[in-house]
């Protein structure tokens, strides 16, 4: 088992399966949507990261995505609309042992929760955010989102979206995010790979997953996710390996000054040693940010962990906290207080 960050969370004495995290409810969601492809991941995901089965907590809002804690058979909470990282940062901070896992789309948690999405990753608060972006509002019926590409038609955009879409990656690492990794609905084992990353991190983790919503937002990815594009337009990033893609593996990524750009290693003198070698552990988020920027079709798309940074969390500070009050204050209970006398000093 690789080294987990966080040590407080009690792991399993036996070991378990994927089985023993699916649920018995009906999975009702549209034939061919990508949420399935999702919900076996974790189920591949949970087993492997070794925690009892009685300490994963599955946290929602309002959407499509939000069905799944009903999907885990594990403790889940069904929030309202845009609330379910708040409702997950007071599970954390109240159950430290608990490992959090907040299931929401990019309606959900950018739109009426975008607050709280940003707030939660500027505390780092450790819990881990499965973030399923389909640029479009699947339950309400095909309304733009706030990923929506411009220029998009929708049901509320007939002439088309007017509006400038979330980077995802961009405004996770812009409040200050510690870890942001980046998968595909269609590569299970990538999803599989990059949760059990975020598991291991000590801090607000967010996996954004191009998720595909058949009815009403149908190969929004496919520039991206399509088999005769994938090869071209994604660069699966591995810690400490050169930045290499394409479909014979002679593209990379260089840094000329202070941008980045592709090359075609043979050509004009690139060699392998050109090649911008992955650090997702730096402190510093540039790089990182223009990873996370890049897009076709001047770039690929990057998919994996991008940065996993160590920050102080904001529940082990609160611990630390509580702790100290209790060595230091001379009220100690709401007893003391209540029979401290008719006035209270604060300090």
């Amino acid at each position: 088992m690789a080294d987990f960050q966080n040590t407080t969370i009690e792991r399993s004495s036996v070991e378990l399966t994927k089985q023993d995290f699916v649920s018995d409810q009906m999975v009702r969601w549209c034939p061919g949507c990508g949420n399935h492809a999702i919900l076996s991941a974790v189920a591949n995901v949970f087993p492997k990261i070794g925690y009892r089965k009685e300490n994963f907590m599955i946290v929602s809002g309002i959407g499509c995505s939000s069905r799944f804690p009903y999907y885990v058979n594990t403790y889940g909470f069904h929030g309202i609309h845009g609330r379910a990282l708040a409702i997950a940062t007071g599970m954390k901070i109240a159950n430290p042992h608990l490992s959090v896992w907040v299931a929401t789309g990019d309606g959900d948690s950018l739109a009426i929760g975008g607050n709280h999405f940003i707030h939660a990753i500027r505390r780092n608060v450790d819990i881990n955010v499965l973030l399923f972006n389909n640029q479009i509002y699947g339950l309400t019926k095909g309304q733009y989102s706030p990923t929506t590409p411009m220029g998009t038609v929708t049901k509320t955009s007939p002439q088309g979206t007017i509006e400038h879409p979330f980077n995802v990656g961009e405004l996770t690492l812009g409040a200050q995010g510690t870890f942001f990794a980046r998968a595909v609905d269609n590569n299970i084992p990538l999803m599989t790979e990059v949760m059990f990353e975020a598991a291991k991190h000590d801090g607000t983790s967010v996996v954004e997953i191009l998720q595909n919503c058949v009815i009403f937002a149908d190969k929004a990815h496919e520039m991206i996710t399509g088999k005769e594009y994938r090869d071209e337009n994604q660069i699966h990033l591995r810690n400490g390996e050169p930045m290499i893609f394409g479909k014979n593996r002679d593209k990379g990524i260089r840094l000329n000054g202070t941008q980045l750009e592709v090359v075609k290693i043979g050509e004009n003198g690139i060699t392998i040693n050109d090649i911008l070698v992955h650090d997702r552990y730096q402190q510093d988020p540039g790089i990182h940010l223009m990873l996370a920027k890049m897009a076709p079709p001047r770039f690929p798309v990057a998919v994996g962990v991008i940065r996993s940074a160590m920050y102080p969390t904001y529940d082990d500070m609160v611990t630390q906290q509580i702790q100290n009050a209790r060595v230091n204050e001379k009220i100690k209970t709401v007893t003391d207080l209540l029979n401290s006398g008719d006035t209270w000093e604060i300090q």
